[in-house]
């Protein structure tokens, strides 16, 4: 059995992080993995894949589908992103199977996972959804690992830009050049380094993407958190010209205590300095490895109470759930803030160690055993 992995994503996420601990997984399982990735993600090099794991740039379509050509072995194909209609036909000796990094709230089933045979859920919540859409679901959830080394330390959080530009449109290719002129100009933004101001502060460690619909969030609760401001909000993280866009305009009511830092891949060096994380609206969510690596940290979370975040956070013990603020206008976030203001005792993540093993890299691989058997079972038959 030969077994290819497959992400042609050309930024960083969480699905790449996914991607990268499963390698080492399916590895201490003696399975090795051909990756097939974008030349244009240069990322890949620094992650810290599987000593066995081979990296396979793709240039296009007839390179992907060239890979599979002439094979005398069986083939398992594992997706960590779309895979293009050429390859979704049923093919005999190999088996088509993807990680569900998203639920299916709002997506094509079809266009999603149409010819798959088998497909891993990250969450409950993202294999209701399968489920939901009759699609061919893994029993149980593959979760995923609180990977805290993922590239080497750095030892200063500097500035960075907070945009993804998107070099394929005109306009971001515009503002992506003007950039570096307009930050020249200010000395600050280069040279600024992150330190912890005083008194409260919460953080967002995330690509600032449409699915955590920050800007819908904060459109609600910026208002409130102008009430409090001696509270600090710090982002890191990057996005499009519009997310980023989107979201600075629903900040503004609160923009003197906001500082954004852009995307830094040292993120174990973030969250102890931040008081709690701060999770995004939750139902396009599929898991949120942000939400598990911050209580691996030590640094509590506070989040809405809803899935897929009612399986990562503990409330009170690792964090703090809150009602939803479209059903309340934020009441019951005001009122979280006034507790905690108060003296409500900061919960302590590392004292809950079954629900942090949960998320342990050998509690992966123990979950991705049965996969594998199942894998080499159905590829046995065909």
């Amino acid at each position: 059995m030969i077994l290819y992995q497959l992400d042609l994503q050309t930024r960083f996420g969480g699905a790449e992080t996914f991607a990268a601990f499963c390698c080492r997984g399916l590895s201490a399982l003696g399975v090795s993995t051909k990756l097939l990735v974008s030349p244009e993600a240069q990322f890949w090099t620094d992650l810290p894949l599987a000593a066995d794991t081979e990296l396979v740039y793709v240039h296009s379509i007839p390179e992907l589908i060239a890979c599979f050509r002439d094979s005398q072995e069986s083939i398992w194909l594992l997706t960590h992103g779309p895979l293009p209609s050429e390859l979704r036909k049923p093919t005999p000796g190999r088996l088509t199977t993807g990680f569900a990094h998203m639920p299916m709230q709002g997506r094509d089933p079809v266009s999603a996972f149409g010819g798959y045979d088998l497909i891993f859920p990250v969450s409950n919540w993202v294999r209701e959804s399968l489920l939901a859409h009759q699609l061919p679901s893994w029993p149980q959830p593959l979760y995923g690992v609180a990977d805290m080394h993922q590239s080497p330390v750095v030892n200063d959080i500097v500035c960075k830009s907070r945009y993804d530009w998107d070099q394929r449109k005109g306009r971001d290719r515009i503002y992506g050049a003007l950039e570096p002129i307009y930050t020249s100009l200010q000395p600050l933004f280069k040279q600024q380094q992150f330190a912890k101001r005083p008194s409260l502060t919460l953080g967002i460690v995330s690509r600032l993407t449409p699915i955590k619909q920050f800007p819908l969030m904060f459109e609600i609760l910026a208002p409130l958190l102008a009430k409090y401001p001696h509270i600090n909000l710090e982002i890191f993280g990057s996005g499009g010209y519009a997310s980023v866009r989107d979201l600075d305009a629903a900040l503004q009511p609160c923009a003197g205590q906001v500082r954004f830092w852009g995307q830094q891949r040292d993120v174990a060096a973030i969250y102890p300095q931040l008081d709690y994380l701060l999770s995004g609206l939750p139902e396009k969510e599929a898991l949120g490895l942000n939400i598990i690596e911050a209580q691996a940290c030590g640094t509590p979370v506070i989040a809405v109470d809803a899935p897929p975040f009612t399986e990562t956070v503990i409330d009170g013990v690792t964090g703090f759930l809150y009602r939803d603020p479209r059903q309340d206008a934020g009441a019951d976030f005001a009122r979280l803030l006034d507790a905690i203001l108060a003296g409500r005792p900061r919960p302590q993540p590392m004292l809950a160690k079954e629900h942090l093993a949960k998320f342990s890299f050998e509690a992966f691989v123990e979950r991705l055993r049965p996969v594998v058997a199942e894998v080499e079972a159905q590829l046995s038959r065909r």
